[in-house]
């Protein structure tokens, strides 16, 4: 066994009292998540700039390495396949489906899914589980009326269980697999982390079920609020042209089953107006369909129905359909006082044509209009849902007839090119999924094809790469590059052999693995892998022990990555959609840590005392 780096290397301790720092400055969140992480590195390059190790001096590019890190990429990548995703809604068909089984059975839903994620996760990579189900859960927490901060972590912890039961179930089972078998020719076996991690994973699966939920924060995002997701009713209509999906439709006991959560108030055939009830009226190309109903309603309708978001595209503007991955947004504008629009109709202004915009609604505050929108006559305090390109919502900034309430607008998915981000998003877990390309390889591919494919635009795609993610995860790297370079891991990891070996293996596993379960949180789980498992199997040689038992230790406590974000990809990627901080995960996590310190301690006692070796 090497012998223990020299206390006299103030670098070393220098780096360790730096590590300790940057972990309160995260925790305290005084100042920006990306502030903390840029000055990380900026101190790790001027230090050893000025402060040269004798031997191994980590140079600026192998501290700034971990910014072209394989896994970073790998994750900035998949963040630009979601966005596609998102803005073409190509999820909204599964996730409809599971949102009306939710309906049903809420409870069994949700603990199917998650027994779902669990089984998939012990085969395939962790990362692309998480991004197929992150919109499913969001909607879910939606309809639920609960934050998704309270479903994002448990998401990936259910990952990480899962990955700790079989050799494929995380790439860090395969780091120390590969170092067992070069230091003692030992043949680790595809199930023999099964047994011991089911034991964690199902202490786990309880914290998840009963002490998560009152530990994690109710983050309510505040964009659907000013979004206007509340109540607000709007009078809306509808066009139904020759190839309208609304075309040959029949009510049925006075409701159209197409117009969910709508109330159809009027339907305008040529000069007569249909009033309910509408017991044998049939929809025809012509009919105008006037409703009543919410902002979040007609958000939905537009968003998973690409017939009727392509009849509006081509009306907006100036004729021509916008480009697919142009930005699709939905906005409200008020009609200021002495406004020129006041006393006119929609129709005598020419809005879509002088605008870009086309009104989707007008809500009114003094009474429910039931009209045509074209007959209708504005009045001073208006409120209009306009609906068009982001382009055209930018050109009416200028407007002093409209104050347009920009903090209440968002982005529609744009269905036209939802097949095509299907077909790119199931190549990417698939070549993952079955080891045909790399994760990294198959990511990268991934996100190019998305723009390519129209899906999402450049600047959509250079939007969807969260800089806070990108820097935390640059820093981590380069801080775990110094650690190793001034040898302050090892000083960490030998001393822990030295004083609890004379206590036994069981002391000896036990003290290892919750060292390895603090440092896999703050260094990557690769990383912990690979340093400790030499040290793991020359311990155990010294003291005439299975090294098998002592690298199951390292695997196992080297995915118990739940106390921060950067201890786990997965963790990073349910960061954004949760709203959560740094601290979040601190809390929601030592616990969990700590639980399976001591399960894990109770296995391995179990294990000698029936007699193990």
């Amino acid at each position: 066994m090497p012998e223990m780096t020299s206390v006299d290397d103030w670098q070393m301790w220098a780096v360790l009292g730096g590590l300790c720092i940057a972990i309160v400055f995260y925790c305290w969140e005084r100042f920006a998540i990306e502030m903390v992480s840029a000055a990380v590195v900026a101190v790790l390059l001027v230090f050893f700039h000025l402060f040269p190790l004798e031997s191994d001096n980590p140079t600026v590019s192998v501290l700034l390495a971990g910014f072209a890190n394989p896994a970073l990429i790998t994750i900035m990548a998949l963040l630009i396949v979601g966005q596609g995703i998102f803005q073409t809604g190509a999820m909204e068909g599964p996730t409809q489906a599971l949102l009306r089984s939710f309906d049903q059975y809420p409870k069994a839903t949700l603990l199917g899914m998650f027994a779902f994620v669990f089984v998939i996760s012990a085969f395939i990579n962790n990362t692309p589980v998480v991004v197929m189900f992150v919109p499913i859960l969001g909607a879910i927490a939606k309809r639920m009326e609960q934050s998704p901060s309270k479903l994002m972590i448990p998401l990936s912890y259910i990952c990480i269980f899962a990955g700790m039961t079989t050799l494929i179930g995380s790439s860090t089972n395969l780091l120390v697999a590969d170092s067992l078998m070069s230091t003692s020719g030992i043949h680790l076996g595809f199930f023999a982390p099964t047994a011991p991690g089911l034991f964690l994973a199902a202490i786990g699966v309880v914290y998840v079920m009963f002490v998560l939920p009152k530990l994690l924060p109710d983050h309510s995002s505040m964009e659907a609020e000013l979004a206007g997701a509340g109540g607000r009713q709007f009078i809306a209509q509808l066009d139904v042209t020759s190839d309208h999906p609304l075309v040959g439709k029949k009510p049925v006991a006075g409701m159209f089953v197409d117009l969910p959560d709508m109330t159809v108030r009027m339907i305008q055939r040529g000069e007569h107006a249909l009033l309910p009830p509408f017991d044998q009226i049939e929809l025809r190309p012509g009919d105008l369909v006037i409703v009543a109903t919410t902002r979040q309603t007609l958000t939905a309708l537009l968003s998973k129905n690409a017939d009727f978001m392509r009849g509006l595209l081509q009306t907006s503007g100036h004729g021509e359909e916008p480009s697919p991955g142009d930005q699709l947004k939905m906005t409200e504008a008020v009609v200021a006082p002495g406004s020129r629009l006041i006393g006119r109709t929609i129709a005598q202004i020419g809005f879509r044509h002088a605008t870009g915009c086309v009104v989707l609604g007008i809500q009114r505050r003094s009474r429910m209009i039931r009209s045509r929108m074209g007959e209708i006559r504005l009045e001073a305090g208006d409120t209009l849902l306009l609906f068009g390109t982001s382009n055209s919502m930018r050109s009416m900034r200028a407007d002093r007839d409209l104050l347009l309430m920009e903090w209440s607008s968002t982005a529609l998915a744009d269905p036209r090119r939802a097949n095509i981000a299907r077909v790119i998003f199931g190549g990417v877990v698939l070549f993952a999924a079955t080891g045909a390309m790399p994760i990294a390889v198959a990511s990268f591919l991934g996100a190019v094809a998305m723009i390519a494919g129209g899906c999402l635009n450049t600047r959509q795609a250079a939007r969807a790469v969260d800089m806070r993610v990108y820097l935390l995860i640059g820093s981590a790297i380069a801080l775990g590059t110094a650690m190793q370079a001034t040898g302050a891991a090892d000083l960490l990891a030998l001393g822990v052999v030295s004083a609890f070996s004379p206590f036994g293996p069981v002391v000896l596993m036990s003290a290892m693995f919750i060292l390895v379960a603090i440092l896999t949180n703050v260094l990557s789980n690769s990383a912990t892998a690979i340093l400790f498992t030499p040290i793991a199997i020359g311990a155990a040689n010294q003291m005439g022990l299975d090294p098998t038992l002592f690298a199951m230790t390292v695997l196992l406590a080297a995915n118990t990555s739940f106390a921060t974000p950067i201890g786990y990809q997965t963790n990073l990627l349910v960061m954004g959609p949760g709203h959560y901080r740094f601290v979040d995960y601190l809390r929601a996590g030592t616990p969990l840590i700590l639980l399976f310190w001591a399960g894990y301690t109770a296995y391995i006692a179990l294990h000698f005392a029936l007699g193990g070796a």
